[in-house]
């Protein structure tokens, strides 16, 4: 077989490759990044095609072709599916945080209103706070910004304003608490729903993920891709296969990203039809 033509798509996407991993090592970022570039590299015969696709279908827009292989680059590196399942952690995690910010928040409002009860009944006092103006005050004390621009203005609006305009201490815990008991967790961004949003964890996470950062990079949110950027079936899980490094058990074909493709379209078709 003859040596691939030096600008063969293989090459021209070796070479941008390499690119990505000479700048990463010159500026020492990104070793996470190489790793992937490594691995894309040493799988170069079985993305042969994947990179002819590619170059037929960016190889004409500037910047894309370099756009789409950061992105499986960025992809792989930190949303992988150990990272994935951090992020669904993460999110079992803020929602203990929650409940117990709303158990101990309100905790703390039975005492303050304790606490109430006892100096105005007792003859006793502790010289503690009991006006809310007071405790932002007291709190804002190491910041500069409040110190030089709005203390003077909230001096003069609390002064002016006795305490029964202000909610209480333990209304304002019990407003935190409130609050928190009724917090749902929700992502921040496209890519994290993207990778969480199925009951359970899967593969198919991370080609959602992927799928949420090919939209957005394309041309209508600013980004190097067409809209109508779409690989097929099979380029896109033999991409997945090789910069995640798959096992032989692990190994995905295009018959299992067309399920997830179709599932995705039922998904929105859904959003769109309960959103009427």
């Amino acid at each position: 077989m003859p040596p691939p033509k030096i600008d063969s798509p293989q090459l021209i996407c070796q070479e941008i490759l390499l690119d990505e991993k000479r700048y990463n090592i010159a500026h020492d970022v990104l070793a996470s990044e190489t790793i992937i570039v490594d691995r894309l590299l040493n799988h170069g015969v079985a993305l042969s095609d994947a990179y002819i696709e590619l170059h037929e279908k960016l190889g004409r827009r500037p910047g894309a072709l370099q756009a789409f292989l950061g992105q499986i680059l960025s992809t792989a590196a930190f949303w992988s599916l150990d990272q994935i399942s951090e992020a669904r952690n993460a999110r079992d995690d803020l929602k203990v945080v929650n409940q117990l910010i709303a158990s101990k928040a309100a905790e703390l409002a039975d005492l303050l209103l304790q606490r109430t009860s006892i100096h105005n009944t007792s003859g006793f006092s502790s010289n503690t706070h009991y006006h809310v103006c007071h405790v932002l005050k007291a709190a804002a004390s190491g910041n500069h910004l409040f110190k030089s621009y709005v203390e003077r203005s909230f001096g003069r609006l609390s002064s002016q304003f006795d305490l029964k305009y202000w909610p209480t201490l333990t209304d304002f815990m019990s407003e935190l608490a409130s609050d928190a008991e009724k917090a749902v967790p929700e992502a921040s961004d496209p890519l994290t729903e993207a990778a969480t949003s199925a009951r359970r964890p899967s593969l198919a996470d991370f080609f959602k993920t992927l799928f949420a950062v090919i939209d957005e990079n394309s041309v209508r949110n600013h980004g190097r891709l067409p809209d109508d950027f779409r690989l097929t079936d099979s380029t896109l899980a033999t991409l997945v296969n090789c910069a995640l490094d798959l096992g032989p058990d692990e190994l995905v074909d295009g018959a299992y990203v067309k399920r997830i493709r179709q599932r995705e379209r039922d998904r929105a078709r859904e959003v769109r039809s309960s959103a009427r």
